[in-house]
């Protein structure tokens, strides 16, 4: 069974820099792939996701974001036109996908690797590959079974980027 756990993390003033950085530069990407999406016909995620390596190499920025949460964002934008060509499938009018402003880009998502949960000296720490390790509000256990498959986070609307 899946169960979807909701915690509040308090991240110092540094840390909540880097997460916002991370995720505007996250937000970026996508508009980057949804550019190449838009001039190159037959691209698929997986193809896209090959690319990331050498775009590292040309956007040194990225080399900070871990590479799972970069792949994931290319997989948004092609689960976005995944859903959007469903939709039109399905009789709906639908338009394009546009590129994604600040405010519309409010998470990452860390998959299978990156993250760990670490309780140190009686306090729950989310440590993040290349963020650090962020104190959490945890109200709630997680089950001794549970396996943590993926972690998303969201930036609430009470913290701006800029």
């Amino acid at each position: 069974m899946r169960y979807n756990y909701r915690y509040r993390l308090n991240p110092t003033d540094e840390l909540h820099e880097r997460l916002a950085w991370t995720v505007d530069t996250c937000r970026q990407v996508y508009n980057h792939f949804l550019h190449r999406l838009n001039r190159e016909d037959g691209t698929s995620s997986y193809s896209e996701q090959s690319v990331l390596p050498d775009l590292k190499d040309w956007w040194t920025d990225l080399k900070q974001v871990h590479s799972k949460v970069l792949q994931k964002v290319v997989q948004r934008l092609y689960d976005n036109l995944s859903t959007l060509k469903g939709r039109k499938d399905n009789g709906h009018r639908v338009g394009e996908l546009k590129w994604k402003a600040p405010q519309k880009y409010r998470s990452i998502k860390y998959s299978q690797t990156g993250f760990e949960l670490k309780n140190t000296s009686g306090r729950t720490v989310l440590s993040l590959s290349k963020i650090g390790g962020i104190p959490m509000v945890y109200h709630r256990d997680v089950p001794d079974d549970a396996t943590i498959k993926e972690v998303v986070i969201i930036l609430s609307a009470e913290y701006s980027l800029g």
